[in-house]
C-alpha cells in the first residue's frame, strides 16, 4: 500500500469514528427531560410523563428511588433535569452543593397511614394488639423521608420503644408496602399515595392531623437543566397534572 492510498484509509477512519460519537437528533439532550424523582411518585409521574408527550412534549426519561439516594446522584453529578424529592431537607443539601437551578418550588403534600394486609382484621389501634413476634415496616430513617416521619410520628405519638426492636427497615416506601403485601410485616407507615389502587394492602391507621407531619415534595431544575426541564416543571403546575396527581392520592400545594 502506498504512503497516498494510507492516508487516504486512516482520514476515511477518522471520519467514521467522528460521525459514530456525534449526537443524531433524537439522542440530543435538549430532546430529552430527564427527571430523578422519589419512588412515591412513580406512578403519578409515568402517567403525566406520558400525557405529557402524547401532547407533543419531549420524551421524558424518569429515574426513581428512595428521596437521599437520588439526592446522592444528582450531588454526584447524574445528568438530571429535574429533580423531585419527597423531603425539603434532602433538596437543601442540594442547594448548598450548588447543584440547582434558580427554579425551585413546592410541589406537593402528602399524609402518612398505617397499612396491613388486605384481608387482616384490624383493631381501632393496630399497635395495642400486634401479635407477638410479627414486625413493623418502614422506610430506612436515614435515607427514606417517610421512614424518618413514620419515625418522628412513632416517637411522638409513644409507640416508638414499643415497636423500635420489631422494625424492619426498606429502601423505599414501596418496598415497605411490598413487605406487608407479603405478610411479612403485619403493619406498615407509609405515604397515603402509597395505597391508592392497591388490593393488597388496606389503610389500618389514620393518624388525625394534629398528628400528621408537614409532608412536602419540593420540585427544582438542577444547575444543568436547560429549557426543557423548566418547561416539564410549569407543566407539573398545570391543573392537567393537578388532577393526575389527585387522582394518585396527592395534594398540589397551590
Amino acid at each position: 500500500m502506498t504512503w497516498k492510498s494510507l492516508t487516504t484509509v486512516l482520514a476515511g477512519l477518522v471520519l467514521v469514528a467522528l460521525a459514530a460519537c456525534s449526537p443524531t437528533p433524537s439522542s440530543r439532550p435538549e430532546d430529552t427531560v430527564t427527571v430523578f424523582a422519589a419512588a412515591s411518585l412513580t406512578d403519578a409521574l409515568t402517567e403525566i410523563a406520558a400525557d405529557y408527550e402524547r401532547a407533543g412534549g419531549p420524551r421524558v426519561r424518569l429515574s426513581f428511588a428512595a428521596s437521599g439516594a437520588v439526592a446522592r446522584q444528582v450531588e454526584a453529578g447524574a445528568p438530571a433535569d429535574v429533580v423531585i424529592l419527597a423531603d425539603p431537607v434532602w433538596m437543601d443539601r442540594l442547594a448548598a452543593a450548588g447543584r440547582l437551578g434558580e427554579r425551585r418550588f413546592d410541589l406537593l403534600g402528602n399524609d402518612l397511614v398505617v397499612i396491613a394486609p388486605a384481608e387482616a382484621a384490624v383493631s381501632e389501634d393496630p399497635f395495642a394488639t400486634l401479635p407477638a413476634g410479627s414486625r413493623v415496616a418502614i422506610g430506612d430513617p436515614e435515607s427514606v423521608p417517610a421512614g424518618a416521619y413514620a419515625r418522628t410520628w412513632l416517637q411522638a405519638t409513644g409507640r416508638w420503644e414499643a415497636v423500635r426492636e420489631r422494625l424492619v427497615f426498606a429502601a423505599d416506601v414501596r418496598g415497605v408496602r411490598a413487605f406487608v403485601a407479603r405478610h411479612e410485616a403485619a403493619l406498615g407507615v407509609v405515604y397515603r399515595s402509597d395505597v391508592v389502587g392497591q388490593d393488597e394492602v388496606r389503610i389500618a391507621l389514620e393518624p388525625p392531623p394534629p398528628e400528621q407531619p408537614a409532608i412536602l415534595y419540593p420540585a427544582a431544575e438542577t444547575a444543568d437543566g436547560g429549557a426543557e426541564g423548566r418547561a416539564f416543571l410549569d407543566h407539573l403546575r398545570t391543573p392537567r397534572a393537578a388532577a393526575i396527581f389527585r387522582r394518585h392520592g396527592f395534594e398540589p400545594v397551590a
